[in-house]
């Protein structure tokens, strides 16, 4: 391989989470080692320590089969459930899969709460309520009930913590669990493996065409046809959330939703400091349904980024969330029945736009009087689809793609 032009330049997308661990043993074993690849890491842009036409770029896993379908990266690693989530949406994207990693391996599991009114999968076909369907895989999820042939569903995309929607919130959740003793640990019945997954290796169509990968394609090849592999040993070392308190169904209790991630120690401090008293929302334990000293609320842990349509919903009275969510929220909905009651003093970001450095603008007006000359559409990640897309519409910019993303924009 020569390692002169761009075009023999080779981009690899890297999963954080759960898999970087093995994911970096199985790099190393294979020679194709990245220095600052580790779980502490704050790089998210990575150099090979020996290939110099090796680059790399740590993303949340679920974004790298959408990263590496539009051509921004060659290669990828992740997980098959998230490269069958943008299959089932686009079944002919450019996306191949070239091999099977073999380790993370779990299901995607179709579970209902043991709490709940289902308790085996025939029950879904004979009855006659339109069944409610919370998961991250919102393209799986429709799939299924067809192949299940239910004849009324309603799914309900989350970002994250769909074990704990049933019952209340939803009747079924369609999740990933490495078997069906975590779904069981979780308070759920599991009702149907859906999936197999593990972590594979895949490519863009066109870069498999057009760029000499085949190389760094060996170097994987050789170590996963040796007897002993050592990234197969390493666990996920990921923290786990419980589920266990039985759900309470009283309707004249106050639902509160409560944040998980960075948000969760500052919101348990201003809990605690407002005598608030929480079993279950410490950082090394978390349940998805801590316990109140106070009879009358009720509360569940979930993802900041789905509380505002949930309390849109009704499933939640109040949330504890960022106005970034809320206001992405609203300009999808602008009229929502969410509204903002307080600032709460904590978990301040700023959302910007930005362009790289290699372009020669300095502000919105001189982007678009570049574009209106000879740039191509432009190509804008975020998180926060619907305020980019409402502030690209302001300021009147005419050509550009949206490419979501769960993180590292």
């Amino acid at each position: 391989m020569t390692t002169g032009g761009q075009s023999d330049y080779v981009r690899i997308a890297l999963p954080k989470g759960s898999l970087l661990s093995a994911t970096a043993c199985l790099l190393k074993e294979t020679e194709l080692e990245f220095k600052d690849y580790i779980q502490s890491t704050r790089a998210y842009r990575l150099e090979s320590t020996r290939l110099p036409y090796l680059s790399a770029k740590i993303f949340q896993e679920k974004d790298i089969p959408i990263q590496v379908a539009v051509g921004n990266y060659d290669l990828g690693i992740c997980s098959l459930d998230w490269i069958e989530e943008l299959l089932a949406k686009y079944p002919s994207s450019t996306l191949l899969k070239i091999a099977d990693l073999e380790y993370a391996k779990g299901n995607l599991y179709l579970a209902a709460s043991r709490y709940g009114n289902i308790s085996s999968l025939q029950e879904l076909s004979t009855g006659q309520n339109s069944w409610r369907i919370v998961t991250e895989y919102p393209n799986l999820a429709e799939t299924m009930a067809l192949n299940l042939r239910l004849r009324k569903f309603r799914i309900f995309p989350v970002w994250g913590a769909a074990e704990v929607y049933p019952p209340e919130n939803a009747d079924l959740a369609l999740l990933w669990a490495k078997d069906e003793s975590e779904i069981k640990a979780q308070g759920l019945i599991p009702l149907k493996a859906v999936l197999a997954s593990n972590a594979f290796l895949i490519a863009n169509q066109e870069s498999w065409q057009t760029k000499n990968v085949s190389q760094l394609i060996a170097y994987f090849s050789q170590r996963l046809e040796m007897k002993v592999k050592p990234w197969l040993r390493i666990k996920s070392g990921m923290a786990k959330s419980s589920n266990s308190f039985r759900p309470d169904f009283s309707e004249d209790k106050v639902w509160l939703a409560l944040p998980d991630g960075h948000q969760q120690s500052p919101t348990s401090e201003f809990l605690n400091k407002a005598g608030l008293k929480l079993q279950g929302y410490s950082e090394g334990k978390l349940s998805r349904r801590p316990r109140f000293n106070l009879d009358w609320i009720n509360a569940k842990v979930i993802r900041p980024q789905d509380m505002p349509l949930q309390v849109a919903n009704a499933n939640f009275d109040l949330a504890i969330t960022g106005k970034d969510w809320l206001l992405d929220h609203l300009c999808r909905f602008p009229s929502s029945p969410v509204t903002e009651l307080a600032d709460l003093g904590f978990g301040q970001v700023k959302i910007v736009a930005v362009v790289s450095q290699a372009l020669p603008m300095a502000n919105i007006e001189q982007l678009k009087q570049v574009q209106d000359s000879k740039m191509p559409p432009l190509r804008v990640a975020s998180e926060y689809i619907n305020i980019a897309d409402k502030y690209l519409r302001d300021n009147h910019v005419s050509r550009y793609k949206l490419i979501p993303t769960w993180g590292a924009s």
